[in-house]
């Protein structure tokens, strides 16, 4: 027998005021892979996490710094930023933790790219938008998360141009010449840079000079106590070029070979990042640190941010990939640039 219509229209009053509830409860997290939905203009916080490898490293810590301020400046935005260190079993641990808390957003540097496809996977379980952050990471298929940072191979071809260039002014010849490349081998970030830097500076000064390859943790220490290894197995070599995956590698390089006696004019050191350089030069010292990339970690930081907040916001689909720009600066220039020598 049909309802009376009063009982229908209270059903139905019913049926709106309980779907009303739920959605006024609701996170509004789409299931799914899809982005979280927040009303346009900000009204509701967004909660983000920012969790970086290596956070007490200058670089890092401009990175968290610039977040925060992007967070600020957009209003209505909290960021938590999370210190991994070089764990990798604390990334998983950590990003388990975002999800369980619900967040809205999540920026990582991985401290092992291996992790690169649990990563995805639980942020894409949760409906969390993820984005890479400095080192890039992909799924089991081999699609690559949304990136921003910079471009690894464009950064040591700076790199490499400009040690070529300091090497053809100053003279020196193959015979007498060493490359020391100092970087962690099994992150491919730093392989880019470092390839880059190696067919830049052939192609800039048309010579092929002997490499020694250093494997190291991305931290000074370590890089300045492979290099005395690599010193001992090349002796009577007069001027030795240094890059490495960043400021850390290099300039651990170039305190390893300034401690064995070699005179700063005869070491032409182009670190990445500027952080650590700048040191000597803000000192006057007499350095093999000759130049250095500037990357700016406060953009970066910045640019994550903005990209996970208008998907957040309004929808728009997180970039394939945001590089980030870098300039060449040495004891000259490097103030001029905006390089914080803290």
């Amino acid at each position: 027998m049909p309802a009376h219509p009063s009982r229908r229209t209270a059903r139905a009053a019913v049926a709106l005021a309980v779907a009303a509830t739920l959605a006024a409860c609701s996170s509004g997290r789409v299931s799914g892979s899809g982005p979280a939905q927040h009303a346009v203009g900000g009204n509701q916080t967004i909660h983000l996490v920012y969790l970086q490898k290596q956070g007490d490293q200058q670089y890092f810590v401009d990175e968290a710094a610039g977040a925060r301020a992007e967070a600020a400046k957009l209003g209505n935005v909290d960021v938590t930023v999370v210190n991994l260190g070089s764990d990798a079993n604390k990334a998983i641990s950590e990003l388990d933790t975002a999800v369980a808390q619900k967040v809205d957003g999540i920026a990582i540097v991985v401290p092992d790219q291996q992790i690169g496809p649990a990563v995805i996977d639980k942020a894409r379980a949760a409906g969390i938008p993820l984005i890479a952050s400095d080192d890039e990471i992909k799924d089991e298929s081999g699609q690559p998360a949304p990136f921003v940072g910079f471009d690894g191979t464009l950064m040591g071809q700076k790199v490499g141009e400009e040690a070529g260039r300091r090497y053809t002014a100053a003279g020196w010849t193959p015979q007498n010449t060493r490359i020391i490349a100092a970087w962690k081998q099994d992150l491919s970030v730093c392989t880019d840079r470092v390839d880059g830097a190696k067919q830049a500076f052939t192609a800039a000064t048309g010579q092929n000079i002997q490499t020694v390859e250093i494997g190291t943790d991305n931290t000074p220490t370590d890089a300045e106590d492979k290099a005395g290894a690599a010193l001992t197995a090349n002796p009577g070599v007069r001027h030795w070029v240094v890059w490495g995956c960043n400021d850390e590698n290099e300039t651990g390089v170039v305190t390893a070979l300034q401690n064995d006696g070699v005179p700063a004019t005869s070491i032409i050191g182009v670190g990445i990042g500027a952080y650590l350089d700048c040191k000597d030069w803000k000192a006057g010292q007499v350095t093999g640190n000759k130049a250095a990339l500037y990357i700016n970690g406060n953009d970066v930081g910045a640019s994550a941010i903005d990209s996970l907040v208008a998907t957040i916001r309004q929808g728009v689909p997180l970039p394939p990939k945001t590089i980030a720009r870098s300039t060449i600066v040495d004891a000259t220039t490097w103030r001029a640039t905006g390089v914080a020598c803290t």
